[in-house]
């Protein structure tokens, strides 16, 4: 399974089919909502002579890590609800969304049916695109840079704030951390706050309200996600104005943004070197930056090593002979695990293609959840956060590039 892994664009498609089974077979992916509207917009960007945007979207969608991925809640979701009361954890878990509570014997259970966007890469891999997918895509880069920058320059000035005194980078961060954390003037800072983060002016009474009542904390105790997502931003806006980061690089404002994710990960790997100078700057200390160029090779020595096995195991699929990264040699992967699961070599790896590991038993337990009808609001009695049991629907490629993800001789409909 493997340490949580945030990942951008880049990263994913500067591997090969191969790499990439191992990139999903090693790690647990978050998948960002900016990876699948950057992926998305590539139907409407130029590309490489001899190939359609439909045939980019779909080389992209092959790579997609189907079997230890899930995507992430959208970090203005999260900010509205933490805002509104309800916290967001953030200690390295991903955000899920759309649940179904259920009740087997007596037994709780949440229920992630197959998310939206899982379902889009399959049909991108086979060039099927929706027309509101194309709308979507010639309109996405106007909404995520859909940011009142003058106003927000105002606002720095009332706040004294003059960016062309920061030098560095770690100084925008600093200032930013202060802005946030500041209780001088504490209306004025909410508001730049609801404004950074685009907040709907709908639930502004509502949220000021609830934070009156609690007698105007900051937000780096009120809300500490939010207080996280208006820190990226500020520091952005500070090093745009200190010329730490080029504003003649649109694409720079997307790349920003993954940074909001961040708490939703234990490792992020990027191929971008705006995320490389930016991203160590906002990393909890149980968190890794891994520069994309070198994981990808990672990738490529440990497929290199597996493509050895003889055909006869390696028909078997990756999860019976890998479950656990190479404990003999020099390989990136393993070093990885040693650093997150310090203990990882001393557990027994189980062989899950041996006769006789029962597993039917727990197939048909999880069969049950999943096929369980969903409680109504009056019938759930128990923590949906905390609940006994949790199956998540995934789509599995039989093959994937080299590699049988699943066995052989295993039966798909």
């Amino acid at each position: 399974m493997g340490p949580i892994t945030l990942f951008d664009k880049s990263f994913l498609q500067s591997l090969s089919i191969d790499e990439s089974v191992w990139f999903d077979h090693f790690f647990i992916t978050n998948i960002c909502p900016l990876f699948y509207v950057e992926t998305l917009a590539d139907l409407k960007k130029s590309v490489r002579n001899g190939r359609t945007q439909e045939q980019e979207v779909g080389i992209i969608a092959d790579k997609f890590p189907d079997m230890h991925s899930s995507p992430n809640v959208q970090h203005i979701t999260a900010c509205i609800n933490e805002l509104l009361g309800y916290p967001v954890p953030m200690t390295g878990q991903i955000l899920l969304a759309g649940g179904r509570p259920v009740k087997v014997e007596g037994q709780s259970g949440i229920v992630f049916d197959k998310s939206p966007e899982a379902e889009a890469f399959s049909r991108w891999q086979k060039n099927e695109f929706l027309e509101i997918e194309r709308l979507y895509a010639h309109g996405w880069r106007e909404m995520v840079t859909n940011l009142k920058l003058n106003e927000m320059g105002d606002h720095f000035k009332k706040l004294g704030i003059d960016g062309k005194t920061c030098k560095t980078l770690e100084q925008a961060k600093a200032l930013a951390d202060q802005i946030v954390a500041s209780t001088e003037t504490p209306f004025e800072r909410m508001y730049l706050a609801l404004l950074f983060l685009n907040i709907d002016q709908k639930y502004h009474q509502e949220i000021l309200h609830r934070w009156s009542i609690m007698n105007y904390p900051p937000l780096t105790r009120y809300a500490p996600y939010v207080a996280h997502v208006y820190t990226v931003e500020l520091f952005f806006q500070i090093a745009l104005a200190a010329n730490l980061i080029s504003s003649e690089r649109p694409s720079n404002r997307v790349d920003i943004g993954y940074l909001f994710y961040l708490p939703f990960s234990t490792i992020f790997v990027s191929s971008d070197k705006l995320h490389r100078k930016c991203a160590p700057l906002f990393l909890r200390e149980d968190q890794q930056y891994i520069w994309g160029p070198e994981l990808k090779n990672g990738l490529r020595n440990i497929n290199e090593h597996y493509l050895a096995y003889p055909e006869e195991k390696k028909e078997k699929g990756v999860m019976s002979f890998a479950g656990n990264p190479p404990t003999e040699g020099d390989f990136l992967i393993s070093e990885i695990w040693d650093k997150h699961f310090p203990n990882w070599r001393e557990k027994k790896e189980v062989d899950l293609s041996d006769k006789n590991v029962k597993n039917n038993e727990l197939v048909e337990h999880l069969k049950k959840f999943t096929d369980a009808p969903t409680l109504s609001q009056n019938e759930v009695d128990f923590d949906p956060s905390n609940a006994e049991s949790m199956s998540l629907q995934r789509s599995v490629r039989k093959t994937k590039g080299s590699w049988f993800q699943l066995p052989k001789d295993l039966k798909t409909n």
